[in-house]
């Protein structure tokens, strides 16, 4: 619900306005639909002042707007501000208020991530890693930051994708807005270069499944708020008005690679060997290489169809699959760590860092030993 905050401030200016112009009815219409946003003193009290006052609202008593201390933010010591709604209060600093800001201003997505236009993989990874973890609206409290944390994921959404990227790279970064489509100036960052994934999700996939929050956020794209990716996928359809023709137009691709993975598996017969038993395709009696000692299945006619040079090769391309298993299994074992370690440190979590402390690394001793293996070999 904290998402819907800057939509129901926008209503209530809105409202403002349109009452000050002498339009109560319409005044009244933005200020309810404020009030199922995002509930408020300020929106609640302008509602009372016009259904009871009626018309003499209009007259110009409340085109002032009044200051509620229960919405507004109040300063605290050593820099900190705090904001209550709702009976909850929520603390955050002025470094948090000048860093919601700075990414406001940001007019292209390398100003955003902080990063020049030569930076690579893992800059981009880096830079939006810190970000994400201190603007997402779970730790991040200040006004904007929900706004912020989902332009920062866009723009790392689009520079990690080399093709969006490319195109983003031709066109000179997106162009302003004009007033007619701006919610208080600034760029439109879901023009031309959309992401494909939800902020929610793209954190998701970088910190493994999760904030350590149970917290839901909804995000907003400045005309209509979504609470799950489905829906911000629906409206951006709806926006770029694709019909059922372009949707299959999109959909071919996957189509014809999913008829040429078929065809290629009945064309092409599957290997001899398993790395793990696998009952329906007869593969279940265990062997052992050679050299690395490495286990895998086969059928019971195998050794009758294989000796000699052909047996020595399918082991050869046994021990290659597998070590390149375990190499790829420890890459993720030691990212999964870092990222907790990074997060742990971060917001002095000590679960997160007992977690990451107490991870087994089991393919990581499983590679070592095989290197192992290999220098006395």
């Amino acid at each position: 619900m904290e998402g819907n905050r800057d939509e129901a401030e926008k209503c209530i200016n809105i409202a403002t306005k349109v009452l000050e112009a002498g339009d109560k009815e319409k005044a009244l219409k933005f200020l309810y639909k404020a009030e199922k946003l995002y509930p408020t003193a300020r929106a609640k009290a302008l509602l009372d002042a016009l259904t009871k006052n009626g018309n003499s609202a209009g007259s110009g008593a409340y085109r002032r707007r009044p200051k509620d201390h229960s919405e507004t933010a109040g300063s605290q010591p050593g820099g900190e501000h705090q904001e209550s709604a709702g009976g909850d209060s929520k603390r955050f600093t002025d470094e948090q208020v000048e860093g919601v800001k700075r990414i406001k201003r940001c007019k292209d997505y390398y100003e955003v991530l902080g990063v020049n236009k030569e930076a690579g993989d893992k800059e981009l990874k880096k830079a939006y890693r810190m970000l994400a973890l201190k603007f997402h609206p779970d730790k991040n409290h200040t006004p904007g930051a929900t706004e912020a944390f989902k332009k920062i994921g866009n723009a790392y959404a689009v520079l990690s994708n080399p093709a969006k990227r490319q195109q983003y790279d031709l066109t000179g970064g997106e162009e302003p807005r004009s007033p007619s489509q701006s919610h208080g100036g600034g760029f439109d960052f879901h023009r031309g270069f959309e992401a494909d994934i939800t902020p929610e999700d793209l954190f998701n996939m970088f910190f493994g499944g999760g904030f350590p929050s149970s917290s839901t956020h909804t995000f907003t794209n400045g005309r209509a708020s979504y609470s799950h990716h489905t829906d911000y996928r629906q409206e951006r359809t709806e926006e770029r008005g694709d019909g059922g023709f372009s949707m299959f137009i999109q959909l071919m691709p996957i189509v014809v690679l999913i008829l040429v993975s078929i065809l290629s598996q009945m064309m092409v017969s599957p290997p001899p060997y398993s790395l793990y038993s696998r009952p329906s395709t007869g593969q279940t009696v265990k062997r052992q290489t050679e050299n690395l000692r490495v286990d895998y299945y086969v059928t019971r006619d195998f050794k009758s169809e294989f000796k000699g040079l052909a047996l020595q090769q399918i082991e050869k391309n046994v021990e290659e699959d597998y070590v390149t298993n375990v190499r790829n299994n420890c890459w993720k074992e030691r990212q999964t760590k870092t990222d907790l370690l990074y997060a742990a440190k971060v917001y002095r979590d000590d679960r997160m860092r007992k977690k990451a402390e107490l991870m087994t690394m089991e393919n990581c001793k499983e590679l070592d030993r095989l290197n192992n293996l290999f220098r006395g070999g």
